[in-house]
């Protein structure tokens, strides 16, 4: 039978680890399956919680906005007010001035055009007309005077052959391989395309969600390397000569840019300080500060109602394009950009292993406080996710590791409970079968002596439990059979448990309970883990499924630690214990205590005793205390406490012996009126 359950039990466990294994994998398939949306949503969370701080030291930005088109009129405007737009702003020697607008078509108001508009014209006049300046000449001397660089975009067709483009200085190096790509770039007219300082590419688009929270710092228009608005800006308000790709990061001077695998730089996301937003009109008027630009790196797009470049970031749903380009330019300045190192990935990996390795020891030693730990780790890992956003701009990924473990503790809590199901349907299929094998062969009451007499350990089997304690028990059946029955057994290098039960009603209806509920008891105690209370009460709870209505069960269970004499005792409508203290005193241990198993769903709780060198643990049922001799009077617990007195120091197998001889004769010659268990626990010390 002990080999038969201990290859039970190695099963067990064995399909608990293949099943918290199964689990923590599911998690990691789910997690994969998944992608980058959880990790995308959270990390916007984290974003909205901590929006970066931005500074207007480093960038401003000028919006044609609605006041501005109501004043001047509606876009596009004539390049005349572009030109005093742009020559307002480089009043104040800015480092660099980013014009977010393409100026793919003449201007619609020069001369020519508007000679063209009226044929009735005389031919002196038309001619004059043509040689008068256009506006884009105007604006094409203003863009070469001043530090101007301008958008390009690269488009799918209906552009500029990239290889008629200048680009100067080059982008080094080789980008990443999933870089953006176009095979042409939509451009501003040569005329003053071709006199800017600089050119920066606007493409940047959104992730699948719509929403942007990248920008590319470089894309690939045909074979050629171009640079991003935002980075190029940076360079130039960074005096740097020129940028380079380098080891899957950009170069730009002495800072490195981290990019993802498109070569596209990661934003935090704050909100623009309104101080740095100026609208056109006002400085075509005069009436912006005349140091609001001075130094800093100026961008211009549209933002006004109606404006196509509308994107989506992580902080607003609607947000105009230019102020994308603007943080993004700061973030470079400042380095406050947001990052996903490679070592990030592993630690995820450890973290998920971490947590599905205390689901699996918890599963497989049966220390479900374990799972206690593993809950605060869980929490935990969101936390550390948090700080790095916040403290130093990484992204790291709480989701996956903490689905591996939730995965792994499902998959423990569904093996467990399938396991108990499996295990109180085998006991109860080889109660049957032990009671019907041994009525055909001996009848059916002495087959269910037997049955009960061989449940409870012997003598031999007690007295070689531990050396640090002796154990002693009588059990004797008002009837061939009854319901009171005991336990002891080591569940670990030190901790003793044990246990005695006695069951509402007497004969073979009682029995069979009380052969369910020792199978129960020692199947649900041993593996309850430390907490005593929550065992008890998980016993109860599955003792009530079983049960009749007429069924009841009291039950005092304890744990002893052999080393320190710490007993911990729960007790369920039971006897109180008692304790024969080595100066041979009895001591009755008052317990709080809870109602008998089988009446209702309650939370039992552990309560904590000591047992001193030569200290004996007295456990009895109430066949000692309501024994009655024939004038029906009772022993009593009086008079239980009186024979454990006169007996005096004695082993505890001999006490157990003793007390059950001194209440049979009490009795005398009157029937027992209810089954007698004793069960006596001597510590002997730690050094015995």
């Amino acid at each position: 039978m002990m080999a038969s359950a201990s290859k039970s039990d190695i099963r067990s466990r064995h399909t608990v680890g293949t099943a918290v294994l199964l689990g923590g994998l599911l998690g990691a398939i789910l997690g994969l399956l998944a992608g980058d949306l959880p990790r995308r949503t959270l990390t916007d969370i984290w974003q909205r919680s901590a929006p970066r701080a931005i500074g207007t030291e480093n960038v401003a930005v000028v919006l044609i906005d609605s006041s501005s088109i109501g004043e001047i009129g509606s876009w596009p405007w004539s390049r005349y007010y572009v030109a005093r737009l742009t020559g307002e702003i480089a009043r104040q020697r800015p480092v660099a001035i980013g014009i977010d607008i393409i100026f793919a078509e003449p201007d619609a108001l020069s001369p020519r055009v508007f000679s063209s508009l009226y044929p009735e014209l005389e031919r002196a006049t038309v001619e004059e007309l043509n040689r008068l300046p256009t506006a884009d000449d105007e604006l094409a001397s203003v863009f070469g005077a001043a530090p101007v660089l301008l958008a390009r975009l690269g488009v799918q067709g209906e552009g500029t052959d990239p290889a008629q483009l200048m680009v100067d200085p080059a982008v080094q190096g080789q980008p990443p391989t999933g870089t953006l790509r176009s095979p042409q770039a939509l451009t501003s007219i040569p005329q003053l395309d071709d006199v800017a300082l600089a050119h920066g590419f606007i493409n940047g688009p959104p992730d699948e969600d719509g929403v942007v929270r990248r920008i590319p710092l470089s894309i690939m228009v045909d074979d050629r390397p171009m640079p991003g608005m935002a980075v190029e800006l940076a360079r130039l308000a960074a005096g740097a000569p020129h940028l380079a790709w380098q080891g899957g990061a950009m170069q730009l001077g002495a800072m490195r840019l981290p990019v993802d695998d498109s070569g596209s730089l990661p934003l935090r996301f704050g909100a623009f300080p309104p101080d740095a937003v100026h609208s056109a009109v006002d400085v075509i008027t005069g009436q912006v500060p005349p140091d609001a630009f001075a130094g800093k790196v100026v961008l211009v797009g549209l933002g006004a109602e109606g404006a196509v470049d509308i994107v989506a970031t992580p902080l607003a749903s609607e947000t105009f394009g230019v102020y994308v380009q603007a943080q993004a330019v700061d973030a470079i300045l400042e380095g406050d950009w947001l990052s996903r190192p490679s070592w990030t990935l592993w630690l995820e990996a450890a973290a998920g292993l971490f947590l599905l390795l205390l689901v699996l020891i918890a599963g497989e030693t049966r220390r479900y406080r374990l799972l206690g730990a593993a809950l605060l780790v869980a929490l935990a890992i969101p936390l550390v996710s948090w700080l790095s956003f916040v403290e130093a701009n990484v992204v790291f990924d709480p989701i996956r590791p903490v689905l591996i473990g939730l995965c792994g503790a499902v998959a423990l809590w569904v093996t467990l409970h399938a396991l108990a199901r499996s295990e109180r349907a085998r006991l109860a299929a080889a109660l049957v079968e032990e009671r019907v094998a041994s009525a055909e062969k001996e009848g059916e009451l002495n087959a269910a002596r037997r049955i009960q007499q061989g449940m409870v350990p012997g003598p031999e089997k007690l007295a070689d439990l531990d050396p640090r304690v002796g154990v002693g028990a009588i059990l004797e059946s008002a009837r061939s059979v009854g319901g009171d029955f005991y336990e002891a057994v080591m569940i670990d290098a030190d901790r003793l448990l044990f246990l005695v039960g006695d069951v509402t009603g007497k004969g073979v209806p009682a029995a069979l309970f009380m052969a369910l509920s020792k199978a129960l008891s020692a199947s649900f105690l041993s593996r309850g883990g430390d907490d005593l209370g929550a065992a008890a009460a998980a016993l109860n709870r599955d003792l009530m499924t079983q049960a009749d209505e007429e069924m009841g069960l009291t039950m005092i269970l304890g744990t002893l630690d052999c080393n320190s004499g710490t007993l911990a005792l729960v007790n369920a409508g039971h006897e109180n214990p008692l304790v024969v203290r080595a100066d041979g005193e009895v001591e009755v241990l008052e317990m709080v205590g809870g109602p008998p198993f089988c009446v209702m769903d309650f939370p039992y709780a552990e309560e904590s005793f000591a047992l001193l060198e030569k200290d004996t643990l007295v456990l009895i049922t109430d066949g000692a205390t309501e024994a009655e001799n024939d004038r029906q009077t009772m022993y009593g617990i009086d008079g239980v406490i009186a024979a454990l007195r006169d007996e005096g120091d004695m082993p505890a197998a001999e006490r157990a012996t003793d007390l059950a001889a001194r209440v049979r004769a009490f009795e005398g010659d009157t029937e027992p009126s209810d089954d007698l268990t004793i069960f006596t626990l001597r510590y002997r010390g730690r050094t015995s």
